[in-house]
């Protein structure tokens, strides 16, 4: 769950599946008001500048249409980038009247603590409020008269929806409709943040104050077999070890286990909240200091000197001294440092 690393030079913004919902309906009360296939739209952000977003597709009758627009992340790695997202709208006999739901491959959600109710599509607040506002706006006349009906779906969402952080936080067979403020930053960690914040949101509403945190995919599937706790427990923080530490103790987590590899485990040691390769290092030295203070011989510390990588230590070193410091010691931390091979090397403290 690493954010991928960023390429070098300017890179391309994009614009969220909550813009091309919005783009979606506005295209479609357009070609139910004018009787023609809608080619591009503007759409008012939530800032209030305006964005142009082509239209994919566009079927229209008296009351009713069907259009779509496909998702342009930029130069973003995000996994619905190129996915179509499609909108029916209908006119209903309910003056000044919005309704927004999702169809196929729109999640729904089946777990608390994300900010929707159980059982409602995946839309969030903010693509939702787009909506209404750029409905609002495109078909004041129709509103004064009916009422708009907008379903929301993505062909390829049930296929998608695993490849998101959806299953973890109990939004099943789909994708989410997402945004905050309509664009995609290329490589922005605030999404990524945001996401541990919602994963350890859900672990609380859920009634469970228990956590595992992992630096990747791997590191938590070796997890899994040393704990037997429900899959929102697990927590994947990449990079972003003193974040996710600190946000545990800000939310009031009981306990959270944390499991890695001595590469970045050896960062953290060293104080690094922000373990990217190209914005830390592994300190041999340090590695070194400790393999002394565990009453290690002369020629082991000396090795440890001399490695040129993390991995070269792991096995001469089976020992880590946890930091609990970007948790200010506000909950108890067990730290687990695995093998390659999935091993657990040690737990510290002791159990």
């Amino acid at each position: 769950m690493d954010p991928p690393e960023k390429p070098a030079g300017k890179l391309r913004t994009g614009f969220t599946t909550g813009t091309c919902a919005t783009a979606a309906s506005v295209a479609a009360v357009l070609s139910i008001i004018n009787q023609k296939k809608t080619e591009s739209v503007d759409v008012l952000l939530p800032k209030k500048s305006r964005i142009k977003i082509n239209i994919n597709s566009c079927e229209f009758e008296k009351n009713k249409a069907h259009c779509s627009v496909i998702k342009d992340a930029g130069d973003d790695p995000d996994v619905t980038h190129g996915a179509e997202i499609v909108v029916d709208l209908e006119l209903t006999s309910k003056p000044n009247s919005i309704e927004i739901d999702g169809g196929e491959g729109v999640g729904r959600v089946t777990k608390p603590g994300i900010g929707l109710e159980i059982g409602q599509a995946a839309i969030n607040p903010t693509p939702r409020k787009m909506i209404m506002e750029n409905l609002t706006e495109v078909g004041k006349e129709i509103l004064e008269k009916n009422g708009i009906k907008v379903i929301i779906s993505v062909p390829k969402g049930k296929e998608l929806g695993p490849k998101t952080d959806n299953p973890r936080i109990g939004i099943v067979n789909g994708i989410s409709i997402l945004g905050t403020s309509g664009i995609v930053i290329p490589y922005s960690t605030a999404s990524f943040a945001a996401s541990i914040r919602q994963q350890l949101d859900v672990v609380l509403s859920m009634g469970d104050d228990t956590v595992v945190l992992t630096t990747g995919g791997r590191s938590e599937d070796f997890a899994r077999k040393v704990f037997d706790l429900p899959d929102h427990s697990f927590v994947q923080f990449g990079d972003f070890s003193g974040y996710t530490i600190s946000q545990c103790a800000k939310k009031g987590i009981g306990k959270a286990y944390v499991g890695g590899f001595i590469g970045k485990f050896a960062k953290m040691a060293t104080g690094v909240k922000q373990t990217h390769v190209k914005g830390s290092k592994v300190n041999m030295n340090f590695l070194s200091e400790l393999a002394k203070k565990c009453k290690a011989e002369e020629n082991v510390i000396q090795k440890i000197k001399n490695a040129n990588t993390a991995r070269n230590v792991q096995e001469i070193i089976e020992v880590y001294k946890q930091m609990r410091g970007h948790s200010e010691n506000k909950i108890p931390i067990e730290i687990i440092l695995f093998n390659f091979d999935g091993n657990v090397l040690a737990r510290y403290p002791k159990q």
